[in-house]
């Protein structure tokens, strides 16, 4: 890809970039959120058309008008977003729209044949009759992987691959990765995880503002060098330092003996944060701390247990109560449950507090305005303006519109579920400084992180979650790698 040009309404989101990936090698691209490696590889994957610049394929020039253009030409996209059809079992996702035709109908042997033949060639088993809304995580990533391959891809895009994986899942995943690339597979490897590129990329590119900044092999672009090309600038410490709690600071938020059957069940869960304190909820996938913050913030109604918010019991049946209560869920999934994608900035930013915009039975839209152009500022909201459409931000500014949408409220507990997940190192310091204002403006905080130096740097005490209770408390000094990880797998009690 050479000169690669792409502007939209407002922003122009890619000026003059140039990329390549060879054949057999992990070739990674990284940038801040907005930086335009999405837009680049959509372009390349036919989603989007190039407003400039030229592609080549094995040397020839060629024309990519579409999806399935790139597909005949040997590229598979698989995006952070899967693409897989939920209701449809795995063999039908697999062969749709290249199933097996026999007498002018489907030949379903053939399929099952022909997706067994695939899956043998990568070595990997899966339910083929199970509907992909069934499959875990991992499983749906292995999918789409054989979906390429079956279609004979010679380049694969994966974005954000390891996002939502377990370490074991993430092994297997790169053993898989190495396989392939051994029979001359190349792949484009997206990812905000810096740590993991050493582990599997040859070469790194690195966007800024739509813009190459360089190209290295990895091993010559250590890790504080890339994000210094990805920023523009050095960023000082990974974690800010964190105030300390004062000894006589007011408890914010006490649970007790909380209880919820939804999702994985939680079981007699008490806890306290201080006003100033962080505390957070560390454990596997799927041990259950999501599923305490939800049942905190009413999204899931609890059982049975307590609830106080400053000293007040709060009866939550729902999240308005919760709200009222004062207390903030930054979700896990922003597009899911965080958001209106079809909505703008400011109607997202002003949506859980409609109440206080109301005038005279009517929305005051010139206060609705100023509000959101205050938080625009404060936060570093990259929109041309209020009324960009939430679904066309990056990842990383689609977060920041999460958090403006619970910071107009002035809350006193914030639950924040997963709240760096596929965003860049830029947008992470970013957020991280926001947690400490919000503690120096006398918040509690809860903080739930899959990825573990982030809950040891970002947190005054840790608590350890295993089958939906808490198993073990550390404190800042007391929490490490080893300790946590002894206690989230039941090695320790």
């Amino acid at each position: 890809m050479t000169g690669i040009v792409k502007t939209f309404p407002g922003v122009r989101a890619l000026d003059g970039v140039s990329f390549d990936a060879q054949s057999g090698e992990v070739h990674a691209l990284v940038g801040e959120n907005g930086a335009g490696k999405s837009t680049l590889m959509k372009i390349l994957a036919g989603a989007y058309r190039a407003d400039a610049g030229t592609i080549e394929i094995d040397g020839a020039r060629v024309a990519i008008d579409g999806p399935r253009a790139a597909e005949l030409l040997g590229i598979g996209m698989i995006y952070q977003e899967f693409n897989l059809v939920p209701d449809l079992s795995v063999v039908d996702n697999l062969l749709l729209g290249h199933e097996p035709v026999t007498r002018g109908f489907l030949d379903r042997r053939a399929a099952i044949a022909r997706a067994g033949e695939v899956l043998a060639e990568l070595r990997i088993a899966l339910p083929l009759a199970l509907p992909a809304r069934k499959l875990t995580v991992a499983q749906q990533q292995l999918t789409e992987i054989a979906k390429a391959l079956l279609r004979k891809a010679r380049l694969i895009v994966m974005d954000e691959p390891t996002a939502a994986l377990t370490e074991r899942e993430i092994d297997a995943l790169f053993a898989l990765i190495g396989q392939l690339r051994a029979q001359g597979v190349a792949f484009v490897y997206i990812s905000h995880r810096l740590e993991e590129l050493p582990r599997i990329s040859d070469r790194i590119t690195v966007l800024r503002d739509g813009k190459t900044v360089e190209t290295r092999p990895t091993a010559e672009m250590p890790r504080d060098e890339m994000i210094r090309l990805m920023v523009g600038r050095p960023l000082a410490a990974h974690f800010p330092d964190l105030p300390p709690v004062a000894a006589d600071a007011p408890v914010v938020l006490e649970v007790k003996g909380l209880s919820s059957a939804a999702g994985v069940p939680v079981n007699d869960v008490s806890f306290s944060v201080r006003a100033g304190e962080i505390v957070g909820l560390a454990g596997l996938v799927g041990a259950g701390r999501t599923d305490i913050v939800r049942a905190i913030a009413g999204a899931d109604v609890p059982t049975s247990g307590e609830i106080d918010v400053a000293g007040k019991h709060v009866i939550v049946h729902g999240p308005h109560s919760a709200i009222e209560a004062g207390i903030a869920l930054i979700t896990e999934d922003r597009k899911a449950q965080g958001l209106v994608l079809g909505m703008s900035v400011r109607e997202n930013t002003t949506l859980a507090h409609l109440d206080a915009f109301e005038r005279n039975g009517f929305i005051d839209r010139a206060k609705e305005n100023a509000v959101t152009a205050r938080e625009i500022a404060e936060l570093r909201i990259r929109t041309p303006s209020g009324e960009q459409i939430v679904r066309n931000l990056s990842g990383g500014t689609q977060q920041k519109v999460v958090l403006s949408k619970w910071l107009i409220g002035d809350a006193l507990v914030y639950l924040f579920d997963e709240p760096t997940r596929g965003i860049d190192v830029g947008a992470k310091a970013e957020i991280y400084l926001l947690m400490v204002d919000l503690l120096r403006r006398g918040a509690g905080i809860v903080m739930v992180s899959s990825e573990l130096p982030e809950v040891l740097g970002m947190s005054h005490r840790v608590l350890v979650v295993r089958d939906g209770r808490i198993r073990a408390e550390f404190a800042r000094g007391e929490a490490t790698p080893d300790a946590v990880i002894a206690v989230a797998t039941g090695v320790a009690a």
